[in-house]
């Protein structure tokens, strides 16, 4: 007995990649781009995030940082390629980084993706954003010598 043949029509508000990911049917990557050159102009500017770009990415390499960033979160969310990097290695690197500055990338993130996307593509923006800062919090925790047994999902929303 053979399967069937998956369907190549996707439902209506969403379409199939080229790589087989059903999507919101305003995803992408022009979107993507949006988002991503929204929230490093906002992030850049933040009080408490701002310093921490500004020590680890020099204001000549932002152009190409930005478009490393857009190809991660392409291949994130579109599956395409084009994105190579090892991200983790980079924030494991810098000094400081705590619980309170991905809650507040999260919190911009967000804002971000809801400007640019509809509800939808914004959820899952905010869906892998998170999964990112809770293995980007794991990751340090372990790098530290800390217990990661213990470390809860970061509670970043307004009354969570």
């Amino acid at each position: 007995m053979t399967a069937p043949e998956p369907s190549r029509s996707a439902p209506a508000g969403r379409r199939l990649t080229r790589s087989g990911r059903l999507v919101p049917a305003d995803l992408d990557a022009e979107r993507i781009g949006l988002v991503v050159r929204d929230f490093y102009g906002t992030a850049r500017l933040d009080p408490l995030l701002g310093p921490i770009f500004d020590g680890a990415i020099p204001a000549e390499d932002w152009p190409r940082h930005l478009a490393t960033i857009e190809a991660f979160w392409s291949a994130l969310l579109l599956g395409t390629t084009g994105y190579d990097g090892r991200p983790m290695p980079k924030h494991l690197a810098l000094p400081g980084l705590e619980d309170r500055h991905f809650a507040r990338w999260l919190e911009l993130f967000a804002a971000a993706s809801a400007r640019h996307c509809s509800p939808e593509a914004a959820a899952l923006f905010v869906d892998r954003a998170e999964r990112i800062a809770q293995s980007f919090r794991l990751g340090l925790a372990f790098h530290r010598g800390q217990d990661t047994a213990s470390l809860a999902p970061l509670a970043w929303r307004p009354g969570v």
